[in-house]
């Protein structure tokens, strides 16, 4: 009977609205939770068939989905890695206990902010126990190609905060300004030296000789030297011998005109490099092209080593980590060197909504969401990755209060309404024959 209807739909109101409350309360207790995503309610109606002029309350249903795609503001913090996805994109995460069970390549799941500290382990993790995940980077800091569509590359991101690294010197740049007066006739024909420091495979410090001597004409001049190099960590053994020309002509006085090889690599005119073989294998030294004045020169009459320059570096103890913009977990040593050490992808979903929310901010990809893909944080559709900084909760606590005093109006509302067919339920058993 109608009567019956409008029963059923204020106890279905009830059970609605208290939906709705429960949602309102979660959201409410999570506003300080550093990346909750919200809670919606959505009501349906239900409409039963009307005929005859006669009414069937149909009531009401409720539906909650959490807005997964919905962000927080972002706080700064004074941690380096804590971090938060500005944008689209979640961060993967594994949870700690299948990594430390080693049963496996563990699940991985998403989130999109994180307090990530190193543990005893060195790995990077939150107090929640989420460990980040990454592709680890090669010895020279390249991260080589893993596949997109699929976790399998990701590890859990380790920190050995007592690593040591160093980086053999593999090129030189040589500045060196010759005297022009040292290859006139009745010069003394003494030689200029010079010691350049360099690293070898194992950081430790060498050096390479270098002397220069000119060529005394018995009149004029000459212009010519001849450049002797000799590697300290192999005594006695010249290692290269070139024979040096420059230029005396008034648009390129002063530059380099030719080059002879003697012994060692032969010299490349267009890069205006030569490569020496010191013990731990070779070097590239850029003594500048013919004409330009940027590498070797003779000029004036003052020796002078005006741009040296080297790559490599002692060893070092590893200092501090950082995470970049995109992604690019970056070690740095207290040798002023940094390098690479894991990559940290964003994935990516083409329905985010429809992934499965677990706790501790965590997410798992579903039938429902598509498939995911991993990219470089800043490519494609993503965002990028903001150090120093959290997510916060993506609760309006104004609204989330205003929409409590709707739902809590609407309740009472549909227990008045179950309170009135109770009393004409009750007139209609009083009525006597």
């Amino acid at each position: 009977m109608t009567i019956s209807s409008s029963l059923n739909a204020g106890v279905a109101g009830l059970a609605s609205n208290a939906t709705r409350l429960a949602a309102i309360s979660d959201n409410i207790a999570n506003s300080a939770t550093n990346g909750y995503k919200r809670v919606e309610t959505d009501f349906q109606s239900m409409v039963m068939a009307s005929r005859g002029g006669v009414y069937a309350a149909g009531g009401v249903r409720a539906n909650t989905h959490r807005l997964i795609d919905q962000s927080g503001s972002l706080v700064a913090t004074t941690n380096a890695t804590d971090l938060a996805v500005r944008g689209r994109g979640f961060l993967p995460v594994a949870k700690v206990t299948e990594v430390e069970s080693g049963n496996g390549h563990p699940q991985m799941f998403l989130t999109t902010t994180g307090s990530f500290r190193t543990d005893a382990s060195g790995y990077l993790r939150t107090e929640s126990g989420l460990m980040l995940l990454g592709w680890p980077a090669q010895a020279d800091g390249t991260v080589p190609t893993y596949p997109r569509d699929t976790s399998d590359g990701l590890e859990p991101v380790k920190i050995n905060v007592n690593q040591f690294s160093g980086e053999p010197t593999t090129h030189m740049t040589l500045g060196v300004n010759l005297p022009a007066t040292d290859t006139y006739a009745g010069a003394s024909g003494d030689p200029q030296e010079l010691s350049v420091e360099y690293y070898d495979n194992l950081g430790r410090s060498e050096n390479l000789q270098i002397t220069f001597t000119p060529t005394v004409p018995a009149t004029g001049t000459s212009n010519q030297w001849t450049m002797l190099i000799e590697d300290t960590a192999q005594p006695g053994v010249i290692i290269g011998q070139y024979d040096l020309e420059f230029d005396n002509s008034r648009a390129s006085g002063g530059t380099l005109s030719g080059i002879t090889t003697v012994t060692g690599g032969a010299y490349d005119a267009l890069t205006g490099t030569l490569t020496v073989d010191v013990l731990g294998g070779p070097i590239e030294l850029n003594i500048g092209q013919p004409g330009e004045s940027d590498g070797l020169t003779q000029l004036s009459d003052s020796f002078a080593p005006l741009n040296i320059s080297k790559d490599g570096s002692p060893v070092g103890n590893m200092t501090s980590v950082e995470v970049d913009e995109a992604g690019v977990v970056v070690a740095f040593f207290d040798t002023g060197i940094t390098r690479p050490i894991y990559q940290v992808p964003l994935v990516d979903l083409p329905n985010p909504n429809g992934m499965v929310a677990l706790d501790k901010q965590t997410y798992m990809p579903s039938p429902e969401s598509g498939s995911y893909f991993l990219w470089n944080a800043g490519d494609g559709p993503t965002g990028d990755i903001v150090a120093f900084a959290l997510e916060e909760s993506a609760t309006d606590v104004a609204s989330e209060l205003t929409d409590m005093i709707q739902t809590q109006r609407a309740y009472s509302s549909n227990a008045k309404v179950i309170q009135t067919v109770d009393e004409m339920l009750q007139e209609t058993t009083n009525i006597k024959r």
